[in-house]
C-alpha cells in the first residue's frame, strides 16, 4: 500500500476528527445544565446558592466521588447511582404527598388509574424548567423544597451516623461518618439535588432532559427518546458496513501483507550490546511486577466489599481501608503499572533502534524512575488522606482525591506526572534522533513511533483542563480525553508501533510491510476512536448531536476488532518460524491473548453497552466492568506484560527460561479473567439490566435487589475466577523476580 497516501489519510483523520471533537466540546460548554446562582421556593426564601452546589461537588469528590456509587452513571458499582436514587426518592415523596392530599392514602395504595393521574401531575412538577436565565435563579415549589429536605435527611443519616441506616450503609460499603461535618453534608446534598434536577428537567424548547432522559424512571417520564432508538439502529448499520469494508480489504490485501521476512538462522539480536540506559530499565519492570500484585490484592478486597460491606472475612477493614480507597488504588495502580511497562519498553527500544547511547541517558532514565516512584506513593497517600477527610477542599484538590474515575490523583501529582511524561519524551526523542536522520526504510516507522510518543506526553495534559469547581459536564468531557484518547487511543498506537519494531528488529517482518500495516491500523483505529469518545458522554449533560456522533463512530471502533483472529494467527505463525524464535514464545503468547481480549473484551463486550439504547439501561450496571476488566487488563494489561517479557528476554539471550511458572501465570490469568466475567460479573449485569428496564435504574442498583440470596450467590461466585487469576499473578511475580534470583532460569 502506498505509504504517502497512508500518511495523507492519517493527517486527514487527525485534523477532521479533532476539529469535530473540539467543536462539540465547545457546544458542551455552551449547553451544559446551568448551575443557578441561587435556588428559591415559592415564598422567595433562598434555600441554597450556586456556590453551595460547587462546594458540594468538591465534598462529594473528597469522599471518593466516582469511586463510591455513581453520578450520571459514571463511577463505582457498589453503592447506588446517587442521581437515580435521589430522583426516585424525591418522586415517591411528592406522589405520597399528592395521594395524601387527594385521597388520604399513600401512593402505593391507590388504583392504577389514580396513580396515573398523580404521575402526570408529578411530571409537570419535576420536568418543567423553572430556571430563569436572566436572573440565574432556579424557582421551585414549596412542595419540592419539602422533598429536598426529606431526601437530604436520608442522605445525611446514610453518610454520617444514622443508626437506623446501619444495614443499608454496610450494603453500600459506606463507613459511618464518611462525612464528618453537618455543613459539608448539607452542601453535598445540594450537589446531589442539582445533578438530579439536571436528569429530569427539560432543556429549554425541548422535550428531553439535560441528560437525554437518563436515568430510566417511568414515574417522571424519563424514557428512551426517538433519537436514542434511531441512532442505535444506525450504529448497527455502520458496524456492518465497517466490517464489510475491512473484510474486503483483508480479502484483497492480507495475503500480501502477511508475508513474513526471510527468517535468519540465528537471532539477529544475539550480538547486540546492551547500553547502560537499556540495562537501567530493568528496575522499572521490577516495580511493574510489584504493582501488579498489589493492584490485584486491592481488586480482591474491593470485590469482597460487594458481599461484606465494611469488612474482610470479619476484619473491620473499612475503618482504615474503606471501599472507596481500595477501588481507587485498584484502578490507579492498573494505570500506573501498565503505563510504566510501556514507557520502560520505549526507553529500551529507542537506543536499540538508533544503536547509539546519548550522553547522560542513563542518569535521565534513573531520575525518571525516581520521579515515577514519588508520584505513585505520593498520590496513593494523598488519596487515602482525602477520603479519610483529613484535608480541606482546596488541599484535597491539589494533593488528595479529585473524585474522577481513572484520574483520581490530586492536581499536584497530575502536573508532576505530566512533566515526567515530557522527561520521558525528551529521553525518547534524543535516543531516536540519530536513526531518524538516516533515510532508510525504517524512517516512516520511526516517525510514527515518535508521533505516538509525543501524543502520549501531550494528551495527558487534557487532565489539566478542569479546575477545582469546573462544571461536571465539562470535567467529564476532558476526563474522557484522558481515559479514551490517552489510554485507549494513543497508547494503543504506541504499542502497535512498538510491537512492529520488535518484530522488524528480529527480522521476522519486513520493514515496509510493518510500516504500511501500522499506518493502516492507526488510521482505521483512530477513524472511530477519536470521535468514539462521545459514546461515554451520551447522558452527561451534553447536546443530542453528541449522541449521534458517539453512536456512529463508536460502532466503527468495533469493526477492526472483529478481525483480531488474523492478528492472533499471524503472531502464532511468527512464534513457530524458527527454533530460536521459540525463546520469545511467551511474550508472543501474551500478544495473542491481547488479540483474543481485543475481540471479546473490547469488541463484543464493548459493543454490548455502546449502542445508545443499550447504554441507556446499562450505564452504571455491572455490564460496564465486564467491558472494563476484559479491555483494561485483557488488552492493555496483557500487552504491558507481553512488552515487559519481550524486553526481559532481550536483556539476556544466553539463558534459557523455565517454562512452568510463566505457563501457569499465562493460563491462570486468562482463564481466571474469563471465569470472573462469565460466571459472576456478566450475569449480575444482565440481571440488573432486566431490573433497570422493568423498574428503573434506582432498583437495579438498590440494596434490595442486589441483596437477594440469588444475587449474593452469583456475586460470591466471582471468588472462583478471582482466585485463579490471583494465583496467575503470583506466579508471574515469582517468575519475573526469579530471572534475577536465578530460580526462573535453567541451570
Amino acid at each position: 500500500m502506498n505509504t504517502r497516501k497512508l500518511w495523507i489519510g492519517f493527517i486527514l483523520v487527525m485534523v477532521i476528527s479533532f476539529g469535530i471533537l473540539g467543536y462539540y466540546g465547545w457546544e458542551i460548554y455552551r449547553e451544559a445544565p446551568p448551575i443557578p446562582e441561587k435556588v428559591v421556593n415559592n415564598s422567595g426564601k433562598v434555600l441554597f446558592t450556586g456556590q453551595n452546589i460547587k462546594d458540594g461537588q468538591n465534598i462529594w469528590q473528597s469522599i471518593g466521588g466516582q469511586e463510591l456509587g455513581t453520578v450520571w452513571g459514571h463511577g463505582a458499582y457498589q453503592a447506588p447511582d446517587w442521581t437515580a436514587d435521589w430522583l426516585h426518592r424525591e418522586a415517591m415523596y411528592i406522589l405520597d404527598r399528592f395521594a395524601q392530599s387527594e385521597f388520604n392514602l399513600n401512593y402505593d395504595d391507590l388504583t392504577e388509574e389514580k396513580q396515573a393521574m398523580l404521575e402526570i401531575r408529578l411530571q409537570k412538577e419535576m420536568r418543567t424548567n423553572t430556571y430563569d436565565k436572566s436572573t440565574k435563579t432556579l424557582h421551585i415549589s414549596n412542595l419540592r423544597a419539602d422533598a429536598i429536605e426529606f431526601v437530604s435527611s436520608h442522605y445525611t443519616a446514610l453518610f454520617m451516623d444514622g443508626e437506623a441506616l446501619a444495614d443499608l450503609r454496610e450494603a453500600y460499603a459506606i463507613p459511618a461518618n464518611s462525612i464528618k461535618d453537618a455543613d459539608r453534608m448539607d452542601k453535598m446534598n445540594t450537589f446531589f439535588f442539582w445533578a438530579t434536577w439536571s436528569t429530569v428537567t427539560e432543556r429549554p424548547g425541548q422535550e428531553i432532559s439535560y441528560t437525554n432522559n437518563w436515568p430510566p424512571e417511568k414515574l417522571v417520564a424519563n424514557e428512551p427518546t426517538g433519537d436514542l432508538l434511531l441512532w442505535t439502529g444506525f450504529s448497527v448499520i455502520v458496524l456492518l458496513v465497517g466490517i464489510g469494508l475491512l473484510a474486503w480489504y483483508y480479502a484483497t490485501n492480507r495475503e500480501e501483507d502477511d508475508e513474513i521476512a526471510n527468517v535468519p538462522a540465528v537471532n539477529p539480536l544475539s550480538g547486540v550490546k546492551q547500553t547502560p540506559s537499556m540495562k537501567a530499565t530493568l528496575k522499572y519492570f521490577w516495580v511493574v511486577t510489584a504493582l501488579i500484585i498489589v493492584q490485584i490484592i486491592m481488586g480482591v478486597i474491593t470485590a469482597h466489599f460487594g458481599v461484606e460491606g465494611n469488612g474482610f472475612y470479619g476484619i473491620p477493614l473499612a475503618d482504615f481501608l474503606p471501599y472507596s480507597v481500595s477501588r481507587t488504588w485498584h484502578i490507579q495502580l492498573a494505570i500506573f503499572w501498565i503505563a510504566t511497562s510501556w514507557l520502560a519498553t520505549g526507553l529500551f527500544i529507542a537506543p536499540a533502534v538508533s544503536g547509539k547511547e546519548p550522553k547522560f541517558q542513563k542518569p535521565g532514565v534513573d531520575i525518571l524512575f525516581g520521579a515515577l516512584l514519588v508520584i505513585v506513593l505520593g498520590s496513593l497517600a494523598g488519596q487515602w488522606m482525602g477520603i479519610m477527610q483529613k484535608l480541606g477542599l482546596a488541599q484535597n484538590f491539589w494533593f488528595g482525591h479529585q473524585g474522577y474515575e481513572y484520574v483520581d490523583l490530586g492536581r499536584f501529582w497530575q502536573i508532576f506526572l505530566f512533566l515526567g511524561l515530557f522527561i520521558w519524551l525528551f529521553l525518547m526523542g534524543r535516543a531516536l534522533l540519530p536513526a531518524l536522520k538516516e533515510r532508510n526504510e525504517n524512517r516512516h516507522l520511526l516517525l510514527m513511533f515518535l508521533i505516538a510518543s509525543i501524543a502520549i506526553a501531550a494528551f495527558y495534559g487534557a487532565g489539566l483542563m478542569w479546575g477545582q469547581q469546573t462544571h461536571l459536564a465539562v470535567a467529564e468531557y476532558w476526563r474522557w480525553w484522558v481515559v479514551h484518547l490517552w489510554v485507549e487511543g494513543f497508547f494503543e498506537v504506541f504499542a502497535t508501533v512498538a510491537i512492529a519494531f520488535l518484530f522488524v528488529r528480529m527480522q521476522l517482518i519486513k520493514s515496509s510491510i510493518a510500516t504500511s500495516s501500522v499506518l493502516f491500523s492507526t488510521i482505521i483505529f483512530l477513524s472511530g476512536g477519536i470521535l468514539g469518545t462521545f459514546h461515554h458522554l451520551y447522558f452527561t449533560g451534553t447536546p443530542t448531536a453528541v449522541l449521534a456522533l458517539g453512536a456512529t463512530f463508536s460502532a466503527l471502533e468495533v469493526a477492526p476488532l472483529v478481525f483480531m483472529g488474523f492478528e492472533a494467527y499471524h503472531n502464532l505463525k511468527l512464534s513457530r518460524v524458527s527454533t530460536w524464535v521459540n525463546a520469545y514464545k511467551w511474550p508472543i503468547y501474551f500478544f495473542i491473548a491481547v488479540a483474543f481480549w481485543n475481540l471479546l473484551g473490547a469488541g463484543i463486550f464493548g459493543f454490548l453497552i455502546n449502542p445508545p439504547i443499550a447504554l441507556y439501561y446499562m450505564q452504571g450496571l455491572n455490564t460496564t466492568p465486564v467491558h472494563g476488566h476484559t479491555a483494561m487488563f485483557g488488552v492493555y494489561g496483557m500487552l504491558g506484560i507481553g512488552l515487559m517479557l519481550f524486553v526481559l528476554r532481550d536483556m539476556d539471550l544466553k539463558v534459557d527460561w523455565k517454562e512452568r511458572p510463566i505457563k501457569i501465570a499465562f493460563w491462570s490469568m486468562n482463564i481466571g479473567l474469563l471465569l470472573m466475567v462469565l460466571i459472576s460479573v456478566l450475569p449480575v449485569g444482565l440481571a440488573q439490566t432486566v431490573a433497570s428496564v422493568k423498574h428503573g435504574l434506582w432498583y437495579a442498583r438498590s440494596a434490595e435487589f442486589l441483596g437477594t440470596p440469588t444475587m449474593q450467590t452469583i456475586r460470591w461466585l466471582r471468588a472462583i475466577g478471582d482466585t485463579i487469576f490471583a494465583v496467575g499473578a503470583l506466579y508471574l511475580g515469582y517468575f519475573i523476580f526469579g530471572l534475577k534470583g536465578g530460580w526462573s532460569i535453567k541451570k
